[in-house]
């Protein structure tokens, strides 16, 4: 028995209407969830490096816990174990301002900084520690020669594997779904069951996340590019 595939679906008002409000939401979720990596991934790595034996092993202890628990256990541990912890007045705020989207951005955030400052790490362990020497005896604190010697070269040096794992968390947003966060995926799911298109409402979701990590890809490429012309 031959399918008919259906595509007049991609031209009604109401399916692009859900899936646009799904990417924006992957799209929101995205973004905020690697403005929290990014920053974690600095403050980790600047820790890593630092030679306060204490500072090292929070540091070490944070790379290692992430690393080593799935993201969706992550996701699932904030969502249904730390909501459970706060107190009543927070767990209420929470609710009422979409806790599903709050504690999946904290969990892909926190977990995906993690990698991120193993990232930085490589490309500060690759500058000269004449560097950092130079700029502690020029009367920078540590945090100082960190911020404005150190790590503008390490992001330099580290762009590659950066942009790998912003891609990597920008797909890794379909977990949100899990919790149920709106997002494209979940979106997907939902049209899905009630349209029965199952192949052609799958691949209009692939071919939008794969445009969108080509699309990141590319970006991360141009910057790349860019930031080796100004180095020259």
């Amino acid at each position: 028995m031959s399918i008919q595939l259906d595509f007049s679906l991609f031209a009604k008002p109401e399916f692009l209407a859900q899936v646009g409000k799904g990417l924006i939401n992957t799209l929101e979720l995205a973004a905020i969830a690697f403005a929290l990596a990014m920053t974690m991934a600095i403050i980790i790595a600047v820790m890593r490096m630092s030679t306060n034996k204490l500072s090292v092993w929070v540091a070490t202890a944070y790379v290692e816990y992430h690393q080593n628990v799935p993201l969706l256990v992550h996701i699932f541990l904030w969502y249904f174990g730390v909501a459970a912890l706060l107190p009543e007045g927070a767990q209420q705020w929470i609710n009422a301002h979409n806790s599903e989207f709050i504690f999946a951005f904290i969990g892909i955030g926190l977990c995906l900084g993690a990698y991120m400052s193993e990232d930085l790490r490589g490309g500060i362990r690759s500058i000269p520690a004449s560097q950092l020497e130079a700029s502690r005896a020029l009367g920078l604190s540590y945090l100082q020669a960190s911020r404005l010697v150190i790590m503008p070269q390490a992001m330099r040096i580290a762009l590659p594997p950066l942009i790998n794992h912003t891609v990597l968390l920008f797909k890794n947003t379909s977990l949100a779904m899990t919790v149920g966060v709106a997002e494209l995926t979940y979106v997907t799911k939902e049209v899905e069951s009630q349209t029965f298109k199952t192949f052609e409402v799958y691949l209009a979701s692939t071919v939008i996340y794969l445009a969108l990590s080509l699309l990141l890809m590319w970006a991360g490429a141009l910057i790349e590019h860019r930031t080796k012309i100004k180095t020259r």
